[in-house]
């Protein structure tokens, strides 16, 4: 005989939505994805706009900062980067072979680095928040322990 639910289901708003964990190889390959995505939507929504690419660009750099399992979180910073040139490769505008293909990335890295250089803070300060939150949750314990 089934027991009655007392009070019915949660409400939706009280559940917490999953925290995915990625490790620093995952965050990585996510960044990456995430960016060529962005670059497809820039390409095929926008005309290839990188304004719009550098836009996109931030969100996934602090997705991939809060996703990254505390003991990658170095990774992050690191990945994000990679993550963007590997994006705007496709979007770049080079043309006429392997050089002209270089030189229209190096060209959008460097007309657009301002991009870069806010996602990569955003992510290092979300690494750096979470690893003293991290830090002080190992030493509160001490703290009572030796109170008491």
């Amino acid at each position: 005989m089934p027991v009655p639910v007392q009070g019915g289901p949660r409400p939706a708003v009280a559940r917490r939505p999953p925290r995915p964990r990625l490790t620093g190889l995952g965050g990585g390959l996510f960044a990456c994805a995430a960016m060529v995505v962005a670059a497809g939507i820039a390409w095929l929504l926008f005309g290839a706009s990188l304004f719009v690419y550098g836009l996109l660009f931030v969100p996934v750099a602090a997705a991939t900062a809060l996703w990254i399992r505390p003991a990658d979180l170095v990774t992050a910073p690191i990945s994000v980067p990679i993550a963007f040139a590997a994006g705007v490769w496709p979007i770049s505008g080079g043309s006429g072979g392997f050089g002209g293909q270089l030189m229209g990335l190096v060209s959008a890295l460097s007309l657009h680095a301002g991009w870069l250089y806010a996602g990569t803070l955003v992510a290092a300060l979300i690494v750096v928040v979470r690893k003293a939150a991290l830090i002080s949750r190992r030493r509160q314990p001490r703290r009572t322990a030796s109170a008491s």
